[in-house]
Order: C-alpha cells, then sequence, then structure tokens
C-alpha cells in the first residue's frame, strides 16, 4: 500500500471530471484523477457520442430521400454495419490511450481503480490487481462519477437481462425487433436509430412521450416515429417480464403481451454514489448529492459533487460548464480568495437555473433552451408566446422540399426579454445558441430587432418571431 498526497483528488474521469482536473491544474493545484473504467467516461464510449453516430447516417439517408435530384441517387437502405464501423471509429474502439495521453500533457495524474473514502479528504483506490493507493487531499475532493441507467423493480426484468443505454449504443449485432421501455431523450433517440436500422421497434410510454417539453415538439416527434414504424404505446406499464426461448416477453398492464428479442430500459438515472464509502464522511450511499451553485456538498467546507452525480441538469454540456467553475472556485479558495473576488467575478453555475440548452436527436430534431410556456405560466411570469411554422421561412424550401418544423418563442412581457425557445425540424440543433445567448444575455427585445438573420436561412425565424411581436418603439 502506498500513499500519496495532492492538492486536489477527482474522482470520475469522465468530460465533467477531465474539466475538473484541467481548471485546477491551470489554477497551480497539484491534482490526481481517478477513473475504474475508461478515461473519458460515459460520453465518449456509451452515450453522447456513439448514439449521435448511430442516428446520422440514417437522418442523413432520409434528408437525401427528401430533396429532389439527390433522392434519385438513392439505391439502398442503410448500411448497419457501416454504421457500426463509423460508431467504432468515434469510441476509438473504447481504447482510452487518446485521453491518456491528454491528462499526461495537461498534468493530471491517472490512478486507474475504484474510489472509496476512508475520511475526511482521504480516497482509497483498489486496482484491478488488488493494489490499493491511498490518496490524500491537501484542500478538497471532487466527486464528478456521473450516473447509470435506472432499472424498475419488475417481476422478472433484471433476469432477462434487458438492455441499458450502454447496450444499445455499444451493440455488435442489431436485433430484429427491440421494445423500449421508457418516453425520454434516450428512449426516443434509441427508438429513432432502430427504426433506421430497419428494427421493429415498439415503444412503451408510461405517460406521455417527452412530457418535460413543449407539447408540440412531442406531437411532431411521435408523428415521426410512427412513420417510421415505431409503433408507441402510451398509458401502458410493464408488470412483469421473462424468456421464451430467444426471445423476451412483456406483460403489460392492460392485459397484453410483448415479444421483442431484445428490451431496453430508458426509464432515468441513478447516481452512481452507492459504493464510494459515503457513509464514513456522514453521507448517503446511493443518493444524489446536493450542492450549492458554487458545487460544493452542503454541509461540508471540501467537497464538491460536478455533473449528473448533483442532478441539476443531467446534460454533459452542463457538468463541463459545472466543472470550469467548480475547478475555479477550488483553486480560489485553496489561495484564500473569495469567490466573489475571483478572476472573472463569482464563477458559479447560475446556468443550472433557468438556462439549460437541450438537443432531442430524433427526427426531426428538438432544441430547447430555457422555459417552456407551462413552466413560465407556474412560475407566475407573464408571458407572450411566439410560435412560427418553421416551414414559411425561406431557408427551409432551399433545405428540404417537405421541410416540417415549428418554433416557440416564450417572452418575459415584464422586462422585454426572452426567457425561453423550442425549435423542431431536421437541424434545428444549430439555432439553439443564439436564443441561449438571448436569454442567458437577457438581450432586449427592441435590440434583437438589429441582430440581422442573413437570408436565406432558417435563423430567419428570429425575425419572423420580431414581426409578431412587434415593432419596437424606438
Amino acid at each position: 500500500m502506498s500513499e500519496r498526497e495532492y492538492d486536489v483528488i477527482v474522482i470520475g474521469a469522465g468530460a465533467v471530471g477531465e474539466n475538473v482536473a484541467d481548471r485546477t491544474v491551470q489554477g497551480g493545484m497539484s491534482t490526481v484523477i481517478v477513473e475504474a473504467e475508461l478515461v473519458g467516461g460515459e460520453c465518449s464510449y456509451w452515450a453522447c457520442m456513439p448514439s449521435k453516430g448511430l442516428l446520422r447516417s440514417a437522418a442523413a439517408l432520409r434528408a437525401a430521400r427528401d430533396l429532389d435530384g439527390a433522392k434519385q441517387a438513392v439505391t439502398a437502405d442503410v448500411d448497419v454495419a457501416g454504421v457500426l464501423r463509423r460508431r467504432d471509429r468515434m469510441t476509438h474502439d473504447w481504447d482510452d490511450a487518446s485521453q491518456v495521453r491528454w491528462l499526461e500533457k495537461a498534468g493530471i495524474d491517472l490512478v486507474r481503480g475504484h474510489a472509496e473514502f476512508t475520511g475526511i479528504k482521504r480516497v482509497r483506490v483498489t486496482a484491478e490487481d488488488g493494489t490499493v493507493t491511498d490518496l490524500v487531499a491537501r484542500h478538497a475532493v471532487a466527486v464528478s462519477t456521473g450516473s447509470a441507467a435506472l432499472l424498475p423493480d419488475i417481476p422478472g426484468l433484471r433476469e432477462i437481462g434487458p438492455w441499458t443505454s450502454r447496450d444499445a449504443t455499444g451493440v455488435k449485432t442489431v436485433p430484429a425487433s427491440l421494445a423500449v421501455i421508457g418516453g425520454g431523450v434516450v428512449a426516443a433517440e434509441m427508438a429513432t436509430a432502430y427504426a433506421g436500422f430497419g428494427t421493429e421497434v415498439t415503444l412503451l410510454v408510461r405517460t406521455a412521450l417527452l412530457e418535460t417539453m413543449e407539447p408540440f415538439a412531442a406531437e411532431q416527434v411521435e408523428a415521426s416515429l410512427e412513420k417510421l414504424g415505431v409503433t408507441v404505446r402510451k398509458g401502458v406499464e410493464v408488470t412483469a417480464a421473462h424468456r421464451a426461448d430467444s426471445n423476451a416477453v412483456l406483460t403489460l398492464s392492460d392485459g397484453g403481451r410483448l415479444v421483442a428479442e431484445e428490451v431496453l430500459v430508458a426509464i432515468g438515472r441513478t447516481p452512481r454514489t452507492g459504493d464510494l464509502g459515503l457513509e464514513s464522511i456522514g453521507l448517503q450511499p446511493g443518493a444524489w448529492l446536493t450542492v450549492d451553485d458554487t458545487l460544493r456538498v452542503k454541509g461540508t467546507d471540501w467537497l464538491y459533487a460536478v455533473g449528473d452525480v448533483n442532478h441539476r441538469a443531467l446534460l454533459t454540456h452542463q457538468g463541463k460548464y459545472q466543472a470550469r467553475a467548480a475547478g475555479d472556485v477550488i483553486s480560489a479558495r485553496a489561495k484564500g480568495v473569495a469567490v466573489s473576488d475571483a478572476p472573472w467575478g463569482a464563477h458559479v453555475a447560475t446556468a443550472d437555473h433557468d438556462h439549460v440548452p437541450q438537443v432531442t436527436f430524433t427526427d426531426p430534431e428538438v432544441a430547447s433552451v430555457g422555459l417552456t410556456e407551462a413552466a413560465a405560466r407556474a412560475a407566475g411570469r407573464g408571458i407572450r408566446v411566439l410560435d412560427y411554422d418553421l416551414s414559411w421561412v425561406a431557408g427551409a424550401t432551399t433545405y428540404a422540399d417537405h421541410y416540417e418544423g415549428m418554433a416557440r418563442a416564450i417572452v418575459d412581457e415584464q422586462r422585454g426579454v426572452l426567457i425561453g425557445a423550442t425549435f423542431v425540424g431536421p437541424d434545428v440543433a444549430e439555432l439553439l445558441h443564439a436564443a441561449t445567448i438571448a436569454i442567458v444575455g437577457e438581450v432586449p427585445i427592441d435590440r434583437l430587432w438589429h441582430a440581422v438573420p442573413a437570408y436565406p436561412t432558417l435563423s430567419e425565424v428570429w425575425l419572423r418571431w420580431l414581426e409578431e411581436y412587434g415593432r419596437p418603439t424606438a
């Protein structure tokens, strides 16, 4: 057994942990990062990147088929083997050598193995070969272990070997049929991907599809899924499961049964905190870690929780945003600098409250930021809703022969600024950052008249929103 001392210990070498460590090293602090799996984490190997790789080829093919002059050249369906090869290249065949080289270049030490707290600022790491390394932090420990797929307690479900999102994105052989349990982003995206492969997909949704989004977004995605051949069954739950030969058999709450080769469970996430030894520092194992806006765990002065594990916004880009804030705060506090006196002000994660951008890579895409109409009204905001059919924008005519989409802006009437925006349509993800800047920057509606969108692009929807809202008073 060996013992090493650092200024900062980071548990979890995914995109979030890497960014925490990078910022603390830039702040002049010696930093070690601990990882039990692959450096680069969930997003690089099992989530964001491979899932989008699986979705893109079929989406590109459908786009070509909707454009005269291009559709005549489309003579075959998606080459699934080619899609999987591309996915493998994107994940570097699940080899993290390039990520390890980045850590070395950044000056971040790496200890591989399972991390467990043994006391305040003390972490024990057990490697696969049983080697034990004790780490001691002079200033802070940051937990960036992320989240894992949640499996419901349904009789027989675990015994049939259901897929989680990791299985769905890491597949080597595409099944002939797939049952997807869930109605959120992962469920909708994977239903889209596998329908594109020619798999017979059934989506089992307990309540509503994409229920936290604007209703028109869910409606367009549902219609598109059905057009792709997906069977969408809402208001049903799985009550039991078993295997019959090579197929899974699901018993449903409406008395029916569903038979599928594979079953994907995508009903939510659970924190990866169950085996970290949190009880040794007075915290509950298996719980989300509650933090303040500096990402410090409440009730402590040395422990930080960054990314999914704090349950503020379970999105990679928000986790990386939190990581930059946490790294800078840790460095400032170690030097006795008040957070409010840090180089660029009070660097805290306030965007996690009302300014979270998100893209759902279904077909059509859904891109949203800020509050929905329902959330704004529930918060008591005095709002005006601006809706515009994206197919009426000139840029849509150049994009596709049959463009379908919708854009909604939520305006806070009292302050005259946008507080929410949702876009639905092909490739609308690229419209999202302009809306994010307008909302976070609280750009007055009157000033947006002078942000002229290029013609002919989909961004001309901004001008249409403004025309609907009314001309500036001065």
